[in-house]
């Protein structure tokens, strides 16, 4: 194979398919490539040619200029593709397997990969443990919203469908296993939703509602998403959440509206950083808003579930503490509440393989939930701008015209 077509993050607000190697079983010097990985050899990879590639909220970060990734870099950390090729040292996936990629990169070798934490690997990023696609400062490997991909550690990363014609009638759903599908979940598990629960979600964009129909799978009561998009919020109530528009004030007086009690039994922050105010304050961004509101909307003894992406390094924060990191939260509130929380990133192959099952057997219809919209390759630069402007809508980049009319 002679090239590759990309997106690749031009600066603050720009994208651009542009034409790129193929990938080689070896990782080479790029835009946002930690000078300790390049060279680095990967006999245990395999190349994928990508069928379904997602945009996200977490690149979202990156192209509004939110974080200090690259002119350059090559996007894309949520994956589903055919294996073209396989390394020398890769021993059970085969050429022509349909896969999920799992947006961690993760070594399978390291004590934080057999702990199942997969999210924190300790071998792919010398920066710091955990590693993705097309990320900053996640070790340099090169995204996926591309027409092939390189996966590294193929057989311990790569979720194999077991049956590739009933496979492609569900694209849109199982392309969601990569990222939004387990990390909505994730929020949901560690807050604790189970039957008869009452769930408030923060957010209603596609993590948000996958975590809404990952609350009614793990069998919640209620759930409520709130959020300040309309459109959004009508997505949710689409497949029968309740909602609260956080334009109108603190979401607590809606939940109450709702239970007839102005607290859950569980909530997840899918919003992170880049958080804006509620009630008066809903055009300000105020990147503590969804955490502080969170401790006072959920019951004491609760737990929080914190999917949302926060960040060490943010250069458009309206204040220098936001630059780092350092948010106003109302830590002692939590801690008066006996509040748990649980951050980090999601560890897909907790969930990976269950939600797959979940989806071929028709237990949950997850692309109509998020709203699955495919689109060209060649029209990711509208696909970002529309999300930018906030579509209901989660684009799905189709790099080989594979996924037809599926939506």
């Amino acid at each position: 194979m002679a090239g590759n077509k990309a997106v690749a993050y031009q600066g603050p607000g720009r994208v651009e398919v542009v034409d790129t190697d193929y990938p080689e079983f070896e990782l080479k010097d790029g835009p946002g490539v930690n000078p300790a990985n390049v060279g680095r050899k990967v006999p245990h990879g395999a190349i994928v040619k990508a069928v379904a590639t997602n945009i996200c909220g977490s690149d979202q970060h990156m192209v509004r200029g939110r974080t200090t990734a690259p002119t350059g870099l090559i996007l894309g950390h949520e994956i589903t593709g055919e294996v073209v090729e396989t390394g020398r040292d890769v021993e059970f996936i085969k050429v022509g397997d349909l896969v999920s990629v799992p947006f961690n990169i993760a070594c399978g070798r390291c004590r934080n990969c057999k702990e199942g934490k997969t999210g924190v690997c300790e071998n792919v990023n010398p920066d710091r443990p955990g590693s993705a696609y097309g990320y900053v400062d996640m070790g340099g490997w090169v995204g996926g919203q591309a027409e092939y991909v390189l996966v590294p550690y193929a057989d311990w990363n790569l979720l194999r469908f077991p049956d590739k014609d009933q496979a492609m009638e569900k694209i849109l759903d199982l392309a969601m296993l990569a990222d939004i599908f387990p990390t909505g979940h994730h929020g949901c598990v560690t807050a604790g939703v189970g039957p008869g629960s009452t769930v408030y979600i923060a957010g209603a964009g596609p993590v948000g509602l996958a975590a809404a129909a990952s609350a009614f799978l793990l069998g919640a009561a209620v759930v409520i998403v709130g959020d300040l998009n309309k459109e959004r919020l009508a997505q949710a109530r689409s497949f029968g959440c309740e909602t609260a528009d956080v334009s109108l004030g603190d979401p607590k007086d809606q939940v109450e509206q709702i239970l007839g009690v102005p607290e859950v039994d569980c909530s997840v922050d899918a919003v992170g950083f880049e958080a804006r105010g509620h009630g008066q304050d809903a055009g300000t961004e105020r990147p503590a808003t969804v955490l502080n509101s969170l401790m006072t909307t959920t019951r004491a003894g609760g737990s929080i579930g914190i999917p949302g992406l926060y960040v060490t390094g943010d250069p458009g924060a309206a204040d220098d503490a936001a630059k780092e990191g350092s948010l106003s939260l109302r830590f002692g509130l939590g801690w008066a509440r006996s509040h748990s929380f649980f951050t980090g990133q999601c560890p897909v192959m907790r969930y990976n393989r269950q939600l797959m099952m979940a989806i071929l057997n028709d237990r949950v219809h997850i692309a109509k939930a998020v709203n699955a919209t495919p689109i060209p390759l060649a029209q990711a630069a509208k696909g970002y701008a529309d999300f930018d402007k906030g579509a209901a809508s989660k684009f799905v980049l189709d790099p080989h015209g594979m996924l037809g009319s599926r939506a």
